[in-house]
């Protein structure tokens, strides 16, 4: 008995001396002055690389001295000469801050502007429309069980084959819009409909003067109408049209009525809306600020054209193609930009287009200027260099990599033409906007290589 007592106090001892050794042992190793130092071998940390990136492209306007013209002139001049451009050329770099002409060549020759189009229906839908506008399809009731779709000129409605879709911007969807259809009729009590569609807020030919036989076979544009859905295309992301959008889009939306349990007659007929009837849903797109800058970067045709079909609306034209015509000159006007632009069109598909270099770095100069915050997202929406849109694969070689991040600009591509307008900073941080147009190219490749070098030498120009 007693040699187990001394066993267990001899053990409880030796356990309290550990207990404390321990904890004298972390007391020491706790005080910041004492504190275990780390092996002499220890090698010391790498400092962090620096991540380099270039300076904003709208940097405030006036930052920087302008580029010599002596200089810029010797070096655009040269470059100008590249025989893949062909013989019919025309360029302009204008002082964004000051308004000067710093660089022209053929400045005011009306040249096939192609998609750089787009950068006149975007400040004339920013200015005419608004920036925060949406476009609404509408379902409207009539009497005796009978409903209408009624188109509003939103091309990028999603069909029922588009899915869901979590991009910017987040279009309207006709999947939605039957769905609210449909409750609103079964709070009704109507459980049967006739359908008609509505697509005469958009009128005349649906193909534009100076637009090729091939454009909408080969799928660069649908028929323009005001009821479509997913752009006219037969499958979302492929280039096969519906040759009659707007009965597609209704056919489509009766099958999504029937099957919320809703009983709809077989055929839709094309019928104008009374003007009385009463709205029973709505779906609405984004605003018009967030549709121009998904056009420009992706210079997306049937998006040009509705907006500027919409513009024509709204400026109290018809909408057609002529309307377009009148009515971008009308608001360009307004905005004191209009002199050098003649369009037939909103995409600049047409070849009958023609708009001057200068008339180009005026509407650029315009939508950068402080004074004009509307127009700002026709800047944002412009594909910038080796990154995004239509320059995204672009700006990877030796010679107009310095541009790479730095420029911001629309292109322009048709048979025999290529143009390229944009915005940059140059060396010496100096905002400028430029213009170069080429519409009798000789050799396409060669040609966007010349234009990518022209805006690279405009970078990187300093004001020596």
């Amino acid at each position: 008995m007693r040699r187990e007592r001394l066993v267990a106090m001899t053990t409880l001892a030796l356990l309290q001396l550990f207990v404390c050794a321990a904890g004298a042992y972390l007391l020491v190793s706790d005080r910041p002055d004492i504190a275990a130092k780390p092996p002499a071998t220890t090698a010391p940390s790498r400092p962090p690389v620096p991540i380099v990136t270039a300076g904003p492209v709208l940097a405030s306007a006036g930052d920087g001295r302008p580029p010599g013209k002596a200089s810029l002139a010797a070096r655009l001049s040269r470059a100008l000469g590249d025989s893949a451009l062909g013989g019919s050329v025309g360029a302009v770099v204008v002082d964004v801050a000051g308004g000067s002409t710093l660089y022209a060549s053929r400045a005011d020759t009306g040249l096939t502007p192609a998609s750089t189009t787009k950068v006149a229906t975007a400040v004339a839908a920013l200015t005419s429309l608004g920036p925060d506008a949406r476009i609404a399809t509408r379902v409207v009731r009539g009497k005796d069980g009978s409903i209408t779709l009624v188109g509003g000129g939103d091309p990028t409605l999603a069909g029922p084959k588009a899915g869901r879709s979590d991009s910017y911007p987040r279009f309207a969807s006709l999947a939605a819009l039957a769905s609210r259809t449909a409750r609103a009729l079964k709070a009704a009590g109507v459980s049967s409909v006739s359908l008609s569609y509505d697509d005469s807020l958009f009128q005349g030919p649906r193909t534009a003067p100076g637009w090729k036989p091939g454009y909408v076979p080969e799928g660069s544009v649908a028929p323009v109408t005001a009821l479509t859905i997913d752009e006219g295309r037969e499958q979302p992301g492929r280039s096969s049209r519906y040759a009659d959008p707007p009965r597609s889009a209704a056919e489509a939306f009766a099958s999504l009525l029937r099957r919320s349990g809703l009983k709809v007659g077989r055929s839709a007929a094309r019928a104008k809306a009374p003007a009385t009837a009463t709205e029973i849903a709505r779906v609405e797109s984004p605003p018009v600020y967030e549709l121009v800058e998904h056009m420009l970067t992706e210079s997306d045709n049937d998006l040009a054209e509705a907006l500027a079909h919409l513009v024509a609306v709204k400026e109290g034209r018809p909408g057609t193609f002529s309307g377009v015509a009148q009515a971008v000159q009308a608001t360009l006007k307004r905005l004191g930009v209009a002199q050098g632009v003649t369009v037939y069109d909103g995409s600049g598909l047409s070849t009958r287009n023609r708009i001057t270099p200068a008339a180009l770095a005026r509407l650029m100069s315009l939508a950068a200027s402080p004074a004009q915050p509307r127009l700002h997202p026709v800047i944002s929406g412009l594909p910038v260099a080796g990154f995004t849109g239509t320059l995204g694969h672009r700006y990877d070689k030796k010679d107009s990599r310095p541009a790479a991040g730095v420029v911001r600009a629309k292109t322009g591509t048709l048979n025999g033409v290529n143009t390229l307008t944009g915005l940059s900073r140059t060396a010496d941080g100096r905002l400028v906007a430029f213009a170069f147009m080429a519409d009798k190219v000789a050799d396409p490749d060669g040609a966007v290589a010349a234009l990518d070098r022209l805006a690279a030498l405009v970078t990187t120009c300093g004001c020596s």
